[in-house]
């Protein structure tokens, strides 16, 4: 019987001829074969929106026996390749682990065209950085070249309207331009839109849409509402119904949702699978208004791919709920170091006929072995006769010799999971893959520390972190100060793991500290002020604090005005340093109900 054809790809239009073999009952004929000059000279075939010519398929599926029936079946089912958290550009300038999240990206670029998959579906944080390098985007654009364009069939169309879903038509429709895996795509809170001081804001996302390379879609054009519309698809006799959502704030989120000012539309005609592709915090630990809880989700929703959480669980699960199921396919690369990113790295394979799908997880193989493991000092055999004599925290060389057999350990098994690469001729290929990821928590509760960089040396051409493998922490003293006051002193909290920089909160301490001082802001809110402060360090905005100053500007002396005290400047001055600050009000109960249309 004949093997299913390979998906025909960039690679295949540089060759000088191209022969193409039908095989019918055993026998095989030339079709047809044209040199290079004559297919430039061509005229480039039409698309059909339903995909490769129906003759051809059924030739290819009567030589494995499949039959007519089974093939009607085939074209109404959806291929879905999905993953999320690539973070392009992670570590770029690190001569070892510079090319982990591209390599780890063309992997599943590959998968996608390997499995036919009618499109690639991305749950935001593309880029690691909100203004990705040139060096990122050359890299980016060349994997998107060489493995979404293409001349390859499109086997489905987009029914709703495309100038509200992605500002402009959807790219494989472009004529100018050939596609052969259209690739959809959320920001993430890594590469969400700034304005950078001008009026409209973009993303780097807008740059790959405005070249035609994927599709971005999920944005929000209203700062005073949340309005989710659906990109509609139609392959066969199944209908999909594509939500998204791209990065916004948690707590703005969660407020709006409390304030009953999201809103999902729904389609009026057909029956569709909705699937919601968001990224936001889960709750999982967090505070109850800094998350998006699965009650909040609308309750007819099938499906939602979970991205901003890098801890793989593919595996689609019941929701709280119990309405719908919950796919978090986690990152393709790990960006700090800890348990979860540990875990194996996954994208997963969706397929939806009609109103039943199936997902089957595929593991990443280009990605640079990871294992964390900690240890108590205190609890050390190979310590307990320092720890006798009483000079443990004096004698650093039993320390670092008690750390480093343990980090060789380390070191073997992470070796051991490593498996074979599924390519060998990729574009960009992961530099010294033999390197591993290795961190050690260390309890030294009673010891001194290391230097991080002198212990890592030894292991320098084996591990590809020698600068943090160890990380330090020790059992929190209780607090004898019932005051709630901030103070930094040494050993108050522990160290911010490498890569958790966002998880400080940052803007939650400057207001715990605003909270701890009797004189309060007057004029501008704190909560803006918060949100510039994020916008100027995250996003790298200079004009983030002048533009929250000169809105609040414009909205005080309007409200001056109206009020009739815009007189006098003194009084005005005196009367806000005698106004008490403004009460804040009670957060309000969730509530799991949205609004439909």
């Amino acid at each position: 019987g004949a093997l299913d054809p390979p998906r025909p790809g960039p690679a295949g239009r540089d060759r000088d001829a191209r022969r193409i073999l039908c095989v019918c009952g055993g026998l095989s004929s030339l079709l047809y074969s044209r040199s290079a000059a004559q297919r430039a000279t061509a005229p480039r075939p039409a698309k059909t929106p339903h995909g490769p010519n129906r003759r051809e398929s059924f030739f290819l599926k009567r030589a494995r026996g499949t039959t007519m029936a089974e093939e009607e079946e085939d074209d109404d089912v959806f291929t879905i390749m999905v993953a999320t958290d690539s973070h392009l550009g992670y570590c770029d300038r690190d001569a070892v682990r510079g090319t982990d999240s591209f390599a780890a990206f063309e992997e599943v670029l590959r998968l996608a065209n390997d499995r036919g998959a009618d499109f690639l579906l991305l749950a935001g944080d593309l880029f690691h950085d909100n203004k990705p390098s040139r060096r990122t985007l050359f890299k980016t654009m060349s994997l998107l070249r060489r493995y979404a364009l293409s001349d390859a069939a499109v086997g489905f169309e987009v029914l709703s309207d495309q100038e509200a879903n992605f500002r402009q038509s959807v790219n494989y429709e472009d004529p100018h331009v050939s596609v052969g895996l259209p690739i959809f795509s959320i920001h993430g809170n890594h590469d969400d839109p700034t304005r950078e001081g001008g009026v409209e804001a973009l993303a780097a996302l807008d740059l790959l849409s405005v070249a035609n390379m994927l599709n971005y879609f999920g944005r929000q054009e209203h700062a005073d509402r949340v309005e989710v519309s659906p990109v509609l698809l139609r392959k066969g006799n199944t209908r999909v119904a594509l939500y998204g959502l791209g990065n916004m704030r948690d707590e703005r989120l969660n407020r709006m949702w409390q304030q009953k000012r999201v809103r999902f539309l729904r389609p009026r005609d057909g029956t569709y699978f909705s699937i919601f592709v968001l990224h936001q915090n889960r709750d999982v630990g967090r505070g109850r208004n800094t998350c998006v809880h699965e009650s909040m989700i609308p309750a007819w929703i099938d499906l939602v791919i979970w991205g901003h959480e890098h801890e793989c669980q593919i595996k689609p699960r019941e929701s709280a709920v119990g309405t719908f199921r919950v796919c978090q396919p986690g990152s393709s690369v790990a960006c700090s170091l800890v348990e979860g990113e540990a875990k194996p790295k996954h994208c997963g394979l969706l397929q939806v006929r009609g109103a039943e799908f199936r997902l089957t997880p595929l593991r990443l193989t280009c990605v640079r072995p990871f294992v964390c493991d900690e240890v108590v000092l205190n609890e050390a055999p190979e310590l307990q006769d320092d720890m006798d004599e009483g000079d443990g925290a004096d004698n650093a060389t039993a320390v670092r010799d008690c750390l480093a057999a343990r980090v060789e350990a380390l070191v073997e098994r992470a070796r051991k999971t490593r498996s074979a690469f599924r390519y060998d001729d990729m574009l960009l290929p992961m530099a010294a893959p033999d390197q591993v990821l290795v961190r050690l928590k260390v309890d030294h509760t009673g010891f001194a520390t290391l230097n991080n960089a002198k212990f890592g040396g030894q292991f320098v051409g084996r591990v590809a972190n020698t600068s943090a493998i160890l990380h330090f922490s020790r059992q929190k003293q209780a607090s004898t100060s019932a005051a709630k006051t901030w103070v930094p002193t040494e050993g108050s909290r522990e160290p911010v793991e490498e890569g958790e920089l966002a998880a400080a909160a940052i803007d939650q301490l400057i207001q715990d500290q605003l909270d701890g001082q009797e004189a309060k802001l007057q004029i501008l809110e704190e909560t803006k002020m918060n949100e510039a402060l994020n916008g100027f360090v995250d996003k790298q905005d200079p004009q983030a604090f002048a533009e929250e100053v000169e809105r609040t500007l414009v909205r005080e002396q309007k409200a001056q005005y109206k009020r009739g005290d815009a007189t006098d400047p003194e009084s005005i001055r005196a009367k806000y340093r005698q106004a008490p600050p403004p009460a804040k009000k009670a957060p309000a109960a969730v509530d799991a109900s949205s609004e439909e249309d």
